[in-house]
């Protein structure tokens, strides 16, 4: 097995780990960046953003691209696909285990980011890849002419319901509640949708089918009334869930699982720190994910410093 020590290993390779990675190497340290996937995070997936400041609009595929290339000038090492076997975080050092070899680090920044939770109704589970979906960008071209359905009220779901409506005859937005929670703007953008048909106060309790998904059941939370919606495919957007599962319970959580942390993004245990959607935020966007990646690079390279310090025992 391959043995790899470095000043900082950073756990994620989307946003907030590439701005890690430069802000640490950029602070001459060594760095690497470890993903279990390929490298860009979530926003790889987006379509187009236009709220990062400088691009008026950006394909998050090519924005993330530029991160990466912006990474790589300062000699971040990447290690992306990785099997990851162990990661321990309250060792000194570090240590993360994967198929392919063993990295120890000084200091751990956790930028592993969050998933879409699901809806945890029957036929969810038996119907990913033929007909549930969590990403619109990636699946939306199978639906030509097809109906789908969003389940959420917030950005994410409002945003991808209209580009669905790129491909789908007709998108149905179903929401819990009688309002959106989106931007205005984007209210606005989508209400102007011929294509979308909002359905208020209701949630999904089951999603049917044979080899394909064929309808939802739909409870309206008011009424109690239940009703089954004809649809070829259905899209959940109702919020996300942190990625912690390979150091769950290592470092102090909040009740949903993400990572509670300070102004300097240092998490409970000395050398470790989190930035991004895996932490406890107000805001989880491409621009904030970047500027907490700055400001824990920053710490972890003062932390590493303080390491340097310190009187070796005889």
């Amino acid at each position: 097995m391959q043995q790899y020590e470095f000043d900082t290993v950073i756990l994620g390779g989307g946003p907030a780990g590439f701005s890690a990675g430069l802000y640490a190497a950029r602070g001459a340290v060594s760095t690497a960046i470890i993903d279990t996937n390929m490298l860009g995070g979530q926003p790889s997936n987006y379509l187009e953003l236009e709220n990062y400041p400088g691009f008026l609009k950006v394909g998050g595929y090519d924005l993330m691209e530029k991160f990466e290339e912006h990474a790589d000038m300062f000699g971040v090492q990447k290690f992306p696909m990785q099997e990851i076997e162990e990661i321990n975080l309250v060792s000194n050092p570090k240590v993360i285990k994967t198929k392919e070899g063993e990295f120890k680090a000084k200091t751990v920044i956790v930028a592993t980011g969050a998933k879409p939770m699901k809806l945890g109704v029957p036929g969810e589970q038996e119907f990913v890849g033929r007909g549930v979906s969590y990403c619109a960008v990636c699946d939306g071209a199978f639906y030509k002419d097809k109906v789908v359905a969003v389940v959420g009220g917030g950005n994410s779901a409002v945003e991808e319901a209209m580009y669905l409506t790129k491909f789908a005859s007709k998108v149905y937005v179903i929401h819990r509640r009688n309002e959106l929670r989106a931007d205005k703007i984007v209210q606005e953008r989508a209400f102007k949708n011929e294509k979308l048909e909002f359905i208020w106060d209701s949630v999904v309790k089951e999603i049917k089918g044979s080899d394909l998904v064929s309808s939802a059941i739909l409870e309206n939370v008011k009424t109690n009334e239940v009703t089954e919606l004809a649809i070829n495919g259905i899209f959940p957007y109702i919020g996300i869930t942190p990625n912690v599962e390979g150091f769950n319970g290592q470092i102090e959580q909040d009740s949903r699982g993400f990572i509670l942390t300070d102004e300097t993004m240092k998490t409970s245990v000395d050398g470790v720190f989190a930035v991004g959607d895996v932490r406890v935020t107000p805001l989880r966007q491409v621009i904030t994910a970047a500027s907490d990646g700055a400001i824990g690079a920053v710490y972890a390279v003062k932390y590493v410093e303080t390491l340097k310090e310190i009187p070796v025992r005889s």
